[in-house]
């Protein structure tokens, strides 16, 4: 095992962790955006606890092993750097709006990849080029500059961006605030959760968010503590389906010149484990776009979600989950400009017009 590449070892154990979340996800229909369309269309808010329960654990789990030294979540993406708050909202609200055209976040695309539907195959395709041209191509041209024109340093005010880091710069000692944010947060939600008696009584729901949520730090885990070598180091990291899907590509394209990491094997191991789950549960069939305007519907809102991912630095999964389970601030900004998009979008194709889909979100409050 030793003898074996730390790419090789992190690779292979973010394959079955990616295999567990794709199975889990697509067993328990466990999808953020169908979680707001239950409650937009049916006033149904089981999934959406779901959710809510699954960043409740992530949260918890992180941050206990963050205390415990097991892992250093400031060395995360999500909290080096300035406050992105610009691009967490105008890329947020890109990716919110895309899911819905798109027929589901990047986490759903490879679940249904996995259950036969060659229409997320075209979606895959397209976010992963247009993730691409937002971290390295054209569309980064203007990324780049918003980010410099909007971005707030914290570095000699605060430790790190995260909201723990800044309320220990206004005078509240770290650990302190860390877990009162916590139970705050994450106690709020486990209470907004099982208040519910319909939630209560959906046992698929509560096992989805249950085994969800522990993806997230079984993530840092695999990176953090599988991977720590002192001569090979892996990048921290945890799940996240925008730019790894675009690294999917071009590692498929540039196999022989390439080193797997964790959020490629992710990808793979999301969509094998929705496929045999599916497989399981006889509900694998092939789909296709039904007409033209389906398949315009799909190709813009999988442009959105390439560059809104790229822009908010993560996904419904890797803002929402991951990103908030390091405490970023960004990352609650980004989670909440993806679930007003999100909602945005739903509205649109309801209403058939941006401007009056806005207006019906806003009427809603």
């Amino acid at each position: 095992m030793s003898d074996l590449p730390i790419s090789t070892i992190v690779g292979g154990a973010a394959f079955v962790v990616g295999l567990i979340f794709g199975a889990t996800a697509q067993r328990t229909n466990f999808c953020t955006m169908g979680a707001l369309s239950d409650i937009v269309f049916m006033g149904d808010w089981r999934r959406f606890r779901a959710w809510m329960l699954a960043l409740a654990v992530a949260m918890t789990a992180s941050q206990a092993m963050h205390h415990a030294g097991l892992v250093d979540l400031g060395k995360s993406i999500y909290l080096q750097g300035p406050l992105a708050w610009a691009g967490a909202i105008i890329g947020g609200l890109l990716f919110g709006f895309g899911m819905t055209l798109a027929g589901g976040c990047g986490n759903k695309t490879l679940v249904r990849i996995g259950g036969g539907n060659l229409k997320s195959v075209v979606t895959f395709l397209v976010v992963g080029l247009f993730a691409y041209m937002t971290l390295k191509g054209l569309i980064g041209l203007g990324r780049v500059q918003i980010e410099s024109l909007t971005n707030i340093a914290v570095a000699g005010k605060a430790a790190n961006q995260g909201v723990p880091a800044l309320l220990a710069a206004l005078g509240l000692p770290e650990t302190i605030a860390r877990w009162l944010v916590v139970a705050v947060i994450a106690g709020g939600l486990l209470v907004f959760c099982f208040k519910d008696a319909d939630f209560r009584a959906a046992p698929h729901d509560i096992i989805g968010g249950l085994i969800i949520g522990l993806m997230v730090p079984a993530g840092w885990w695999v990176t953090g503590v599988l991977g720590n070598d002192e001569f090979d180091p892996t990048p921290l990291s945890s799940f996240t389906f925008v730019a790894p899907i675009g690294d999917t590509i071009m590692y498929l394209m540039t196999y022989t010149g390439s080193t797997i990491n964790f959020g490629i094997a992710a990808v793979g191991g999301v969509i094998v484990g929705s496929f045999l789950s599916s497989l399981a549960g006889k509900s694998f069939h092939v789909e296709a776009f039904s007409d033209a305007a389906d398949m315009g519907r799909h190709l813009t809102g999988a442009a959105m979600m390439g560059i809104g991912g790229v822009m908010a630095m993560g996904c419904t999964i890797g803002q929402g989950l991951t990103g908030i389970s390091t405490l970023s601030a960004t990352s609650f900004i980004a989670l909440a400009a993806i679930l007003f998009g999100g909602v945005w979008g739903l509205k649109y194709m309801e209403e058939g017009s941006v401007g009056a889909a806005l207006k019906a979100v806003l009427a809603r409050g």
